[in-house]
């Protein structure tokens, strides 16, 4: 299960307005990369494929495909602004050390 904040929420709703469509989909997912072993993936998209789980989180449709969904289970999702700027913030319990920018993490093992 993931969990959005109510500031996550938003800022997906703000970004689905932006594209004039309420009805994208807000697709999460992680690929091999960034300053630790994996790092977090986010877009909107029209459709789910066959391999993607969707989940109703409040208002927000969130498709995660079956690669990411076992490294994303139980991740509490944040937004925030500070005086770098906005961004998600990522609160993973399956993360065993994460980078400084906080979208990079290593696996538990």
């Amino acid at each position: 299960m993931i969990h959005l904040t109510q500031s996550a929420t938003n800022e997906v709703l703000r970004q689905q307005s932006r594209k004039n469509d309420s009805n994208l989909l807000f697709r999460l997912g992680v690929k091999s990369g960034g300053c630790c072993d994996w790092v977090y993936t986010f877009s909107l998209e029209p459709s789910a494929t066959a391999n993607d789980g969707v989940y109703q989180c409040g208002s927000i449709k969130i498709v995660i495909d079956s690669h990411s969904a076992p490294y994303l289970e139980g991740l509490t999702l944040d937004y925030s602004e500070d005086l770098m700027g906005g961004g998600f913030r990522f609160d993973n319990p399956n993360a065993a050390k994460t980078c400084s920018c906080g979208h990079s993490f290593v696996r538990k093992s």
